[in-house]
């Protein structure tokens, strides 16, 4: 079988899976609100077969590409979705709660498309690339934060199930707001796919931070641009110029993902006349809290060590490898610590001061906005060293 066949038939295995983890939401959802199990066993199949086809996607592409497919956005961000199916698996094996599955699938979704909207073609390696070492610390960061992600979707249950989010406050406001934020990276997804699949590619000339001449192709329409850009013929572009020490095609994109975000929230929010966290709250009704609390906190003694070993040690022996140093201050790397930093003091607190609940349940919020903001504003917008990513 050819490499364009491997690629195609493993793009297609995922494209299923996408699909069959669509329809499964369904019958899940159905088991959260029924006494019976039949429509858990049935979402639980369809999340099982959906899971195989995606490692199928993950070995084909493996196969076609000669090396671990986790060396872009795409591949990296897909990887971490496919893990966090996984994690949703292992946890429901474990603690057999169907309505975990209802509120980690849709981020899962969100995961894979949000990486679809990258580009998905093959390049060659770049020499830092070329190691063993960064298989095994891109792969075990993925599969850690896939499970400390689990204790993100425990945190919103507990938080629907005990809040009173027919009344406004401070905590109600907070936890609606992360529902905007779910919907501004599907607002992403499709102003992303609409872009590439319907406008003109616009290629933009600055000068880089290295004073070199630099040409960026823009997917979406420009409205933040590199200090002095101009297109190829000389016009400038853009609303908005920024310094070239931030990527301003990568910040582009996220500026973008706010517009179409915020417009589908509205959309959301005026057909529904109630907040989403008034919606998903009946999802939770038979949910037991302190059942849940345990999932969010097990998920992180779980995750915990294993982003220390990816996160942290596995990194810095690639980074000797490649960079001839264990560490450099990247922002990367520093994320990576504060990251490690904020689950630390998570088991700290949780341990030793009895934090425990709805404090747990804020606590995995957090985190998992630290785990997005690292793998996803820090690899498009900061420069530095996993810019390539």
């Amino acid at each position: 079988m050819s490499k364009e066949e491997l690629l195609s038939l493993s793009s297609n295995s995922l494209f299923v899976a996408f699909i069959l983890l669509l329809i499964a939401i369904i019958p899940i959802g159905l088991a959260v609100k029924s006494k019976g199990k039949m429509f858990g066993k049935v979402g639980l199949i369809l999340t099982y077969i959906a899971f195989t086809l995606q490692l199928v996607y993950f070995v084909l592409r493996w196969i076609a590409v000669d090396h671990a497919p986790v060396s872009n956005m795409y591949e990296f961000m897909t990887f971490f979705g496919i893990m966090l199916t996984g994690s949703y698996l292992i946890i429901h094996f474990l603690y057999k709660q169907i309505v975990v599955g209802l509120f980690t699938i849709p981020v899962s979704l969100i995961i894979l498309g949000y990486g679809s909207v990258f580009t998905k073609e093959v390049s060659p390696l770049v020499p830092s690339l070329q190691s063993h070492w960064l298989t095994i610390h891109v792969m075990t960061v993925a599969f850690s934060s896939a499970i400390l992600s689990i204790s993100f979707a425990t945190g919103i249950i507990y938080l629907l199930r005990t809040l009173d989010v027919s009344k406004f406050s401070i905590r109600t406001f907070a936890l609606e707001f992360v529902m905007y934020c779910l919907v501004v990276v599907i607002g992403f997804i499709g102003v992303g796919t609409y872009f590439n699949l319907a406008a003109d590619k616009i290629e933009v000339h600055f000068e880089n931070v290295q004073e070199k001449e630099e040409t960026a192709v823009y997917t979406m329409k420009p409205l933040i641009v590199t200090k002095d850009a101009v297109t190829s013929s000389g016009e400038q572009v853009g609303v908005l110029q920024i310094t070239n020490k931030i990527d301003a095609k990568k910040l582009n994109s996220i500026v973008w993902a706010f517009i179409a975000g915020t417009i589908l929230y509205a959309v959301i929010v005026l057909i529904a006349r109630r907040p989403l966290i008034v919606l998903l709250k009946p999802l939770t009704n038979r949910v037991q809290p302190a059942l849940i609390d345990e999932i969010t906190y097990r998920a992180v003694v779980i995750g915990f060590p294993l982003f220390a070993l990816g996160g942290l040690l596995f990194a810095m022996i690639w980074a000797q490898i490649a960079w001839s140093r264990y560490w450099g201050w990247d922002p990367k790397e520093v994320w990576a610590l504060i990251t490690f930093l904020f689950y630390a003091a998570f088991l700290h607190l949780r341990l030793s001061k009895g934090w425990e609940g709805e404090r747990t349940a804020w606590l995995a919020i957090v985190g998992f906005g630290i785990i997005v903001f690292n793998q996803v504003f820090v690899n498009l917008v900061i420069a530095g060293l996993h810019s390539y990513a």
